[in-house]
C-alpha cells in the first residue's frame, strides 16, 4: 500500500443527471458524451500514477465501468453537500493509514498527472495544496491532515469557493498548482477544438 492516495470523485454517468448546466445549451445527450469523455481522460491522466486511488461514485457503486477494480478502490459519496461527502472521504482515508491525500473531480480537460504529482510533492513542504480553478472554486484539494473547517460553511458550487478555504487556512502553509479550467456550463468549452465533436 502506498501512503499517497488520490481521490476521484465522480459522477454515474446517467441521461439528465450530469453538466445539468451545460446540457441547458447542448442539450443532455451531448452533456452526457462529454462528460463520458472527460471521465475517460481523468481514468486515462490516473490510472499510471504511483499513489493508490480510489473513485467516490455520486449515487452507487459500479462493478464493471472504465474504471478497473484492481487498480482503484470503489467508494460511494456520502454526505448532504459536497463538503460533507469530501470531508468523509478524506476522514476514511486518513483512519485507514494514508499519510498524504489529495481529490480531484472528474470534468477537467486540461489535468495532466504532472499536477497530481506535484501535488504530492508539494505536501512534503506544504500543509495543503489546493488547484485553483478559473471559476473561483478548487480542482484539486491535498492534505497531510484533517482539516475541516475546509469543508464547512461553503457556497459549493459558487466563485467564492477558493477565497472562503484560503481564508480557512490562513495559519497553515498553502501552494498553489497552476489555474485551470473545470466544465460547469457552455463557455467552458465553446473554444476549445476537442470538444467540437460533441456539439453537432
Amino acid at each position: 500500500m502506498s501512503k499517497n492516495l488520490l481521490l476521484i470523485f465522480t459522477r454515474n454517468p446517467e441521461l439528465g443527471k450530469v453538466k445539468t448546466r451545460l446540457a441547458k445549451t447542448i442539450g443532455d445527450e451531448a452533456a452526457l458524451n462529454i462528460y463520458k469523455f472527460l471521465l475517460a481522460h481523468t481514468k486515462q491522466v490516473t490510472q499510471n500514477l504511483s499513489c493508490d486511488k480510489a473513485v467516490y461514485y455520486s449515487v452507487k457503486i459500479r462493478e464493471n465501468d472504465i474504471w478497473d477494480a484492481p487498480v482503484y478502490q470503489k467508494h460511494q459519496q456520502e454526505g448532504s453537500d459536497l463538503g460533507m461527502r469530501m470531508y468523509n472521504a478524506f476522514q476514511q482515508a486518513f483512519s485507514s493509514g494514508y499519510e498524504k491525500i489529495v481529490i480531484i473531480g472528474s470534468d477537467l480537460p486540461d489535468i495532466t498527472s504532472k499536477h497530481i504529482n506535484e501535488a504530492f510533492e508539494k505536501l512534503n513542504s506544504n500543509d495543503v495544496v489546493i488547484g485553483p480553478a478559473e471559476d473561483g472554486g478548487y480542482y484539486l484539494l491535498g492534505m497531510k491532515k484533517l482539516h475541516a473547517t475546509v469543508f464547512q460553511h461553503k457556497n459549493w458550487g459558487t466563485s467564492t469557493v477558493r477565497k472562503d478555504t484560503l481564508n480557512d487556512l490562513q495559519n497553515e502553509t498553502v501552494h498553489l498548482l497552476e489555474t485551470l479550467n473545470d466544465v460547469d456550463v457552455f463557455d467552458d468549452i465553446k473554444n476549445i477544438p476537442i470538444f467540437n465533436q460533441f456539439l453537432n
